[in-house]
């Protein structure tokens, strides 16, 4: 398990550091906010059109090839970032374009091999429930490790170490990979390729249901990041105190996610996600009320806590629901969903922000998730 983690962390660490770095290195260049937001979506962006494919070699191949190859492409594209702290002009842009789909890409193949192999070495639904939120942390410090390791080179000696430094960290992951056993990936599928495709899977009896669930839930997590500085800004809150109330958000989110092994035991994951659904719609619907930091503060643990628990729930529900041969496929439909959400979503937000103002986002993110609170109750009954 420490070993899966610590392969996550690596490969995640590295993206999460080079994406801040090539958004500081392009802004202090004079670039604007726009080429800012078209970088930034190359990091989700790419592994929207690759995620199908990744999940197939996963199913097909095992863990190691597939978390190889993405700490090559991880240190490829951690290169072409440091390259282009040597170039100007359109070359530069166009490497650190390179780096973030690399290192995106990397980022995402990796993280849909661990969890494949994470859910076939559970012996049970309580032991999957552990595993998941394990390997739930890993995101939560990587998002710390890598900007502020990245912050600390860039600092004291300049992009080019900070870059360097980025390109190292899978480098662990690859040593951690030593430690876990060699398996066979799944044997080849009977049917023709055809059948093999997004739509067959998606006639899974409760999948469909289970993968509007995790939108739901993704989008709330999309809308807090994008929303709460808006707000922030409007109650006219310093930038630290902004700081401030996402990092309790993150704090929350690791807190609950190491909590939850030490309860699994008696916890059932759609009981979980049903609360966890109607508690993030209360939540939202109070965000615009909250009278002052503190409260906002407060406001952002109980959401952490939330949103937090849900994505073992869901991990554990997707291995209970898809055929043991098809694990890769189905945490890739996942995935395209989710970055396709981070990609497009931050822009909607900001037309409707502009709009109807920051308080009614938050109310029609919060009735779309009450709305769907009850879709995970049919869950049992689709297994």
């Amino acid at each position: 398990m420490l070993a899966l983690v610590l392969g996550q962390l690596g490969l995640h660490s590295a993206m999460a550091g080079i994406r801040m770095a090539a958004s500081l290195q392009v802004l202090r260049e004079g670039h604007g906010a726009w080429t800012v937001g078209l970088l930034l979506a190359l990091f989700a962006a790419a592994p929207v059109l690759t995620a199908w494919q990744a999940g197939r070699l996963a199913d097909r191949q095992g863990y190691h090839p597939l978390v190889h190859g993405s700490v090559a492409l991880s240190i490829v594209g951690g290169c072409a970032a440091l390259a282009s702290t040597f170039a100007d002009g359109t070359l530069h842009l166009t490497l650190l374009c390179v780096a973030a789909t690399f290192v995106g890409t990397a980022a995402n193949v990796g993280m849909l091999t661990i969890q494949r192999t994470a859910g076939l070495v559970a012996r049970d639904g309580t032991e999957r429930l552990r595993v998941f939120s394990w390997l739930g942390v890993a995101p939560s410090f990587a998002n710390v490790i890598g900007p502020v390791a990245v912050g600390l080179a860039i600092d004291g000696f300049g992009f080019a170490a900070g870059y360097a430094l980025m390109a190292a960290l899978p480098l662990m992951t690859a040593l951690a990979a030593r430690r876990v056993p060699r398996t066979a990936g799944a044997p080849a599928h009977a049917h023709a390729p055809a059948a093999r495709t997004p739509w067959s899977l998606l006639r899974t009896p409760g999948l469909r249901r289970l993968l509007v669930v995790n939108w739901l839930l993704s989008m709330s997590w999309d809308v807090h990041t994008f929303a709460v500085p808006l707000l922030g800004h409007e109650r006219g809150f310093a930038a630290s105190t902004v700081g401030l109330i996402l990092g309790l958000f993150t704090l929350s989110v690791t807190g609950i996610r190491l909590v939850i092994p030490l309860l699994a035991h008696r916890l059932r994951e759609v009981t979980v996600m049903r609360g966890a659904m109607v508690g993030t719609a209360l939540i939202y619907g109070a965000y615009p009320f909250a009278p002052n930091a503190w409260v906002m503060g407060g406001l952002a643990l109980l959401l952490g806590m939330t949103l937090g628990s849900v994505q073992p729930m869901i991990m554990s529900v997707l291995h209970q629901l898809t055929p043991h041969d098809r694990h890769g496929e189905a945490l890739a439909l996942r995935s395209m969903a989710i970055n396709a959400t981070s990609t497009a979503m931050p822009i909607l937000f900001g037309a409707s922000g502009a709009l109807v103002g920051v308080a009614a986002l938050f109310w029609a993110v919060g009735a779309c998730v009450l709305a769907g609170s009850g879709l995970p109750r049919r869950f049992s009954s689709s297994r």
